[in-house]
């Protein structure tokens, strides 16, 4: 498993992978002001590792027992720990971010993360960086990531932490390459730096390195062989390689090893899915509703439930779900889960050709937003975002000329943000737009400039190509695309029994 958001905050916001998303610091300073003690940035010239600073030395120790849980993808049991510094230093602003990152719901996330910046001047100059660094993520400002975390990782060239946090943002920028590097960076300042080889894999992984992830993900087993998410991560890859009966052996092994490591039944649920067993499926994520500790193990089950049911071509079923995960986050006034569930029925309801009730819902995501308490730059954001999704309607309603006044202006945003992510998201609609014009070299050209981890993308682009006549080109991206694997995602389920049938005929 490899940590993100919860699912349906990644839709709302449309942001880059924040910062890794694990642990960062490493060092044991400890100051009785609640300031880096005098002996801190000694002890940080002599290992070079980025402070922890806190006025209480059994919060440290609470801390430290968090990040090492969560480091392990063991994200619930984290959070006693994480809780517990808090509580023991209320000015621990290094533990509000690490709880922030590993907070089941959106709202939580937001309220530690806001916690975290107003105590960032009590934290030293590494720590406050990550907190900066991990602010500007949830802005949708990764120009401002990038600059932040390029200084924290020239300040602390020998913390396996920074090097993660750096890799992190660059595997959310798409650029595996530099990510790789990174992360191999941290392996071999710490070799025994378990969760570097953890995202190594992933990292490879995107770049289909098969073998290079195996090695990766087989280490990590080696390392700590008595936790749960190695086996799970290796899983994830045979998944991807549609190697699925071995994936179900090493999610089982997971659930063995702690069965309350719900994340296997999620990807076990896939593999089923892609076996052709939706009830199968169905009853796994049934499973982990069964064992959910939290409201956001909660939605991550309801979540998988209706991307099979989508996957089954059960589209009044999946609003059924996203309607329940709805609820979750209404009881709690969770508004960043809620506008994510009103993209996903947007979404869906876009998929039924329900246009108008689409963009009622995108629409009422960005009402949700607007009128939270969420930061002015997340507003700002959600403001820019719903022109992507305005876009997409009128696309399906066959207004182009509408369709491409909202495209404009979604670029515009996305390019005075510098949002390398929503700028493929632009190139994604000019591509929509020359696909229905049947511009079909102007589609393929934008296409190829848009998230080529997004199955739909890929699927448009074969949709180009055979447009084009080029049927070669056109079998292999929807081969791609039919053949892409992921763990339950939105995009691949509205499209995986399409590219099948486009290879079939």
């Amino acid at each position: 498993m490899r940590h993100d958001y919860p699912r349906t905050l990644v839709t709302f916001l449309s942001l880059t992978l924040l910062i890794g998303a694990l642990a960062f610091m490493a060092c044991d300073a400890v100051d009785a002001n609640n300031q880096t003690s005098s002996s801190a940035p000694a002890a940080n010239a002599q290992t070079g590792k980025i402070p922890v600073t806190t006025s209480s030395e059994e919060a440290r120790k609470a801390f430290l027992a968090g990040r090492d849980l969560s480091e392990k993808l063991r994200l619930t049991d984290s959070i006693q720990h994480f809780d517990k510094a808090i509580s023991l230093d209320s000015n621990f602003a290094l533990a509000h971010l690490l709880r922030a990152n590993v907070s089941p719901t959106g709202k939580e996330f937001f309220e530690h993360l806001k916690k975290a910046v107003a105590l960032a001047d009590k934290a030293s100059d590494g720590e406050r960086m990550l907190i900066q660094a991990a602010e500007a993520g949830a802005n949708g400002n990764p120009a401002r990531q990038k600059e932040i975390l390029e200084k924290l990782v020239a300040a602390y060239p020998n913390d396996e932490r920074a090097h993660f946090t750096v890799g992190g943002y660059y595997f959310g920028q798409q650029d595996f390459n530099q990510a790789i590097h990174h992360y191999k960076q941290a392996t071999e300042i710490a070799p025994d730096y378990s969760t570097a080889f953890n995202i190594l894999g992933y990292a490879y992984r995107q770049n289909e390195a098969y073998s290079d992830a195996e090695n990766a993900f087989k280490k990590y087993i080696e390392l700590i062989p008595n936790d749960p998410n190695p086996y799970d991560s290796y899983a994830e890859l045979l998944l991807k390689m549609g190697r699925f009966d071995e994936a179900i052996t090493q999610y089982n092994k997971a659930l063995a090893i702690q069965s309350n490591f719900v994340n296997s039944h999620f990807g076990i649920a896939a593999a089923l899915t892609y076996k052709g067993k939706p009830s199968e499926a169905q009853a796994e994520l049934q499973k982990m509703t069964d064992k959910a500790r939290t409201d956001g193990e909660r939605r991550t089950a309801l979540f998988g439930r209706m991307i099979v049911a989508i996957d089954s071509g059960k589209l009044d079923q999946a609003l059924a779900e996203v309607d329940k995960q709805y609820a979750i986050g209404q009881k709690n006034n969770d508004f960043p889960a809620m506008a994510g569930d009103l993209q996903l029925k947007g979404n869906i309801l876009l998929e039924m050709g329900r246009h108008d009730d689409a963009r009622k819902a995108f629409e009422q995501a960005l009402k949700t937003t607007s009128e939270s308490n969420l930061s002015q730059q997340v507003k700002d954001n959600a403001a820019r975002f719903v022109h992507y999704n305005l876009a997409r309607v009128a696309i399906a309603k066959k207004d182009l000329a509408t369709a491409k006044t909202e495209t404009e202006a979604f670029r515009q945003g996305a390019e005075a943000a510098k949002n390398a992510n929503q700028m493929r998201q632009a190139h994604e609609l000019l591509g929509r737009i020359a696909l229905e014009e049947k511009n079909y070299d102007v589609a393929i050209t934008e296409l190829s400039q848009a998230n080529q981890q997004n199955p739909d993308v890929l699927y448009l682009t074969g949709k180009a190509h055979q447009g084009k006549g080029d049927t070669a080109k056109a079998k292999e991206r929807f081969t791609k695309a039919a053949k892409f694997n992921s763990l339950p995602q939105l995009n691949y389920a509205l499209v995986r029994s399409k590219a099948e049938k486009a290879l079939a005929s």
